[in-house]
């Protein structure tokens, strides 16, 4: 690669920045140690200091060199320190020629000793004395740090003697790196090069196995702290797994190893190819332009890639959206893509330091995946072109992959027979021998057989197809995948890229198999041993279902188009093929039918169970749906959501197999209304009879019978004590779900009050079940997502919450006042535009009207849509509450107040209207600012 001409001399004028120090110095007429002095050289500094950076960041706009951006910025600094230096030799302390004990080094140390430094880095430098010392070498020391301090620069320092570095390096990791890429900048040259000698003959020679197995370990470490796949929605540029750091650490690891100062010099030792090293340039000037645009955008040392600056980033790095991808999307598929190289380059270093380390010195080999000190390569019974080199499997030539492309398959399945990790130099070659799958390949029967043993395996295929992906196997062999292969969706509902999305689901399907998670999902293990020969089906659909995703038309149509193309190739017959195409189309569906409808209204079940139609598409849907909310990220998926989806499968069960009728539902009812008045034997029969008839059909059938008994002698404990209003709450860890169920006097604003006062105390709703009493109570239960482990904890928090709804509910507190304290609810979604939608189906239930809004969620959006609902006179029978990350999906079951349809046109127009208002995000500001000025 040619030399890039990074115009330094655009950057800082080093000529004209010593003329007007001096010049400060001369017009004082008196030592320059004074404070008008010293205020006119900060200001001066501080001038050039930012002219420097403005012209660094508008040079990295016009060229986009980010390795260039951050050489620029260290050159400025290093400019201000030497100028700095030399003022102060010359006009502070008026000193010319040093005597051997007043000498000092000035270096760089650690990201800036490299020569980079990003616009909020930290400066590291570090001042070498002599052995003998006079006070003037840590009086400069001093002024230099004071002079920089004032600039508002962070600086870390120390002053140590060359001895003191070496011993130090030598018990220190850390100071052991920093020093090991120091770099001079002024005053003694003598002073650094006896450091620099010192370091390589007592540290670099004596304890490099040691560093070298310590920064691998750091690293490891480092990723389990950042989250362990570098396919996280928002990732760590400079720490995460796959950025800055991974690739500092391998040139760490080369200068100790190779001896090399240059990362060029990695080619001549044969660590790299040139076009392995050229990737190596590309990967980190990628990451140094995104690091310098994130530095730069927020004006601080930010290393994170939050939603809130992705979008920015994307167009500060002038990417464009296309069809089906935003420009931030094709932005973030582009960064994964790198940190997947740096991946595929820290393999390609580790096979070299290996190899190095079997014929040099053995004692790294512990680290390498536990090996023994000596290399033991055994065969494979039957197989030739593998063979098992300390417990991972590697080639017996380089030529396996030419002489049968299969093999490219077949690797990955013998090492999952055989639950062998896989050898650098095997994955080095692979990625060398990928265009090797080509269409003859993709189309062999033996290949897609090995594929879908692979797949299906009882092992861990997860481990598996991740190393093909990261490989670039999986792509190749299935094109489709290809394409999602770094795939980013931009919200906060998905956790990581299509890709890794989609084989995390693989991987919760044989977790649960196995029984790892079988006690979360009860049913699932219940059902999984009758669908043994639904194995392969399973499998291809969870590897599937997202794959055509950032196309212009609706991934789960066109991901079925796939299927029904690819599948026959993989050994499916047509009807086989027919279902795995019906199941992707369908793969929302489930989910969103239980949590955004009322699972107690039959129109929902017969519309749900009509779509489904057969009891294989219904289990296959369940264990489909179950899998994929899973693999989206930590803490989306709950007990309560479990208990929707078991709901509507017992439900939709019914009605498949011929049990569901308006005759067997009242006759349910009867019968369920029989076991709540014989498990209420110990009160007495005119008692029993009265609670068993106060509540209507819909709750004797929804509600289960232990909640029916709790809920018979909370109500009777209120009656009993003329508490016409009342609590109750109850905790339920397995369904990561708290209840709080409310007695009341009904009237049509009683959700939205119960809404507001939940949201004043924090607490996040994410479903309401709303029964009337015969009496013309209310008898509610609101379900808020659990906030402690510790059911104690959970439980005072909970009544907490009860006591407010009742003192709002009962006037003692007034709940704008509440509202005001209201505390800060998590992060605000600012990257993110949602038009609202807002709709009214009268077709989705026989007695109501469903009201469905979506849009950007907020705090206390739930109270004010209630409060809208209310406003309109419309009464709310039921909620259901959806969040997607920021994106809400809230339905509302609702009547006008004689309990009829809101059919009118005219009507139905003005409700949609105030809605979107309500969802509007100038709605929240208008909010907010009112709020803050009754509060100012």
């Amino acid at each position: 690669m040619a030399k890039q001409d990074l115009k330094l001399d655009e950057i800082v004028d080093r000529t004209a920045l010593d003329e007007a120090l001096n010049g400060f110095a001369v017009a004082s007429g008196s030592s320059a140690d004074g404070n008008d002095v010293r205020a006119k050289v900060v200001t001066h500094l501080k001038k050039v200091l930012q002219d420097g950076r403005d012209r660094a960041e508008k040079m990295l706009y016009e060229d986009g060199l980010g390795r260039g951006c951050a050489a620029r910025l260290s050159h400025l600094q290093d400019q201000i320190i030497c100028a700095t230096y030399d003022f102060a030799l010359t006009h502070v302390f008026k000193v010319s020629n040093l005597s051997n004990a007043e000498k000092l080094a000035l270096t760089a140390v650690g990201g800036y000793g490299r020569g980079t430094l990003a616009p909020g880095s930290d400066v590291d430098l570090l001042f070498i004395l002599p052995y003998k010392q006079t006070p003037l070498g840590e009086q400069i020391a001093e002024y230099i740090l004071y002079m920089l301090w004032d600039l508002g620069l962070k600086v870390g320092h120390a002053t140590r003697t060359v001895d003191e570095c070496i011993k130090l390096s030598k018990t220190d990791n850390t100071i052991c790196t920093s020093i090991l890429e120091v770099r001079y900048l002024t005053g003694d040259k003598d002073l650094f090069d006896e450091l620099v000698k010192a370091y390589q003959s007592d540290v670099v020679q004596k304890i490099g196995s040691q560093f070298i197995q310590d920064k691998l370990q750091e690293r490891d470490d480092r990723h389990k702290r950042m989250g362990e796949t570098r396919y996280v929605v928002e990732p760590n540029v400079k720490d995460g797994k796959g950025g800055l750091r991974d690739l500092q650490t391998l040139f760490w690891i080369g200068k100790f190893q190779y001896q090399v100062l240059r990362r060029k010099e990695l080619i001549k030792k044969g660590v790299f190819t040139r076009s392995e090293f050229n990737l190596f340039v590309k990967c980190e000037d990628f990451l140094w332009a995104v690091r310098c645009h994130l530095h730069f955008l927020t004006g601080k040392a930010e290393e994170r890639l939050s939603f809130d600056v992705q979008r920015e980033l994307a167009a500060r790095m002038s990417y464009q959206s296309h069809p089906g991808l935003q420009d931030v999307e094709r932005f973030m598929k582009h960064y994964f893509l790198i940190a997947k190289d740096v991946g595929d380059l820290t393999r390609i270093f580790c096979a070299a330091l290996e190899e190095q380390d079997l014929k040099q010195a053995p004692s790294l080999t512990k680290f390498f995946q536990t090996l023994p000190f000596t290399r033991s390569v055994r065969k494979i019974a039957g197989i030739t072109d593998f063979v098992i080199d300390n417990q991972r499997i590697n080639v017996a030539d380089a030529d396996v992959f030419k002489k049968d492309p299969v093999n490219l398959i077949r690797i990955f399945h013998l090492a999952d027979r055989y639950s062998l990790e896989y050898h650098p130099q095997a994955m080095q070659l692979i990625r060398k021998s990928l265009k090797l799958i080509d269409r003859k390949l993709r189309q062999d029967v033996n290949a897609n057989k090995l594929f879908m043993n692979i797949l299906t395996s009882g092992n861990n295929p997860e481990l598996n197809l991740r190393r093909m992906n990261e490989a670039g196997v999986l792509g190749r062999f299935l094109r489709d995948f290809g394409k999602v292969v770094a795939m980013m969706q931009f919200n906060m509902y998905h956790h990581y890229t299509v890709d890794e999305h989609l084989i995390r689901t693989v991987g919760v399907l044989q977790r649960i198999e196995s029984g790892e998670i079988a006690k979360e999902h009860p049913l699932t293990s219940k059902l999984l041993p009758s669908m043994k020969h639904e194995r392969k089906i399973l499998y291809i659909t969870l590897l599937l279902h997202d794959v055509a995703k950032g196309r212009p038309q609706d991934h789960s149509i066109a991901g079925a188009e796939v299927a029904r193309k690819l599948c026959p190739r993989l050994g499916f017959s047509k009807e086989d093929t027919a279902l795995i195409a019906w199941l992707i189309q369908e793969h929302l569906t489930m989910s969103m039918v239980a949590q955004s409808r009322d699972l107690s209204d039959r129109k929902t079940i017969e519309d749900f169970s009509a779509t489904v139609q057969t009891m294989r598409r219904l289990k296959l849907l369940l264990v489909l749906t179950i899998c994929d909310i899973r693999a989206v990220g930590p803490g989306v998926w709950n007990g309560w959501k479990g208990q929707l989806l078991r709901t509507l499968y017992q439900e939709s069960e019914l009605w498949i197999t011929g049990g569901f009728s308006e005759t067997n539902r009242q006759s349910r009812a009867e019968g369920e209304r029989e076991r709540l008045y014989d498990a209420l034997g110990e009160w007495n029969d005119a008692d029993r009879a009265k609670y068993t008839n106060l509540h209507y059909d819909n709750y004797i059938l929804t509600v289960s019978l232990n909640d029916q008994i709790r809920h018979a002698h909370f109500v009777r404990d209120a009656d009993l004590a003329d508490r016409h209003l009342d609590t109750m709450v109850k905790t339920d860890a397995f369904q990561a779900i708290t209840e709080i169920t409310i007695l009341a006097q009904d009237h049509p604003r009683l959700l939205a009050v119960i809404a507001a006062a939940c949201s004043s105390a924090g607490a996040s709703i994410d479903g309401a079940h709303i029964f009337t009493t015969g009496d013309g109570r209310a008898l509610d239960t609101i379900l808020l997502e659990r906030e402690f482990d510790a059911d104690e904890d959970e439980l005072r928090r909970a009544k907490r919450i009860g006591k407010l709804i009742e003192d709002v509910l009962s006037g003692k507190s007034y709940l704008p006042e509440v509202q005001a304290t209201r505390p800060r609810l998590g992060r605000t979604p600012k990257a993110f535009v949602i038009e609202p939608v807002v709709t009214i189906d009268n077709t989705l239930s026989n007695r109501f009207s469903v009201v469905q809004v979506e849009g950007l969620d907020r705090p206390a959006l739930l109270s004010e849509l209630c409060e809208t609902l209310s406003d309109l006179k419309l009464d709310i029978r039921s909620a259901h509450i959806t969040t997607f990350g920021e994106k809400v999906i809230d339905s509302f079951y609702v009547t006008d107040l004689i309990g009829h349809k809101v059919v009118d046109t005219a009507r139905q127009t003005r409700i949609k209207k105030s809605l979107r208002q309500k969802l509007m995000p100038q709605h929240a500001s208008a909010t907010t600012n009112k709020k803050d000025t009754k509060d100012a």
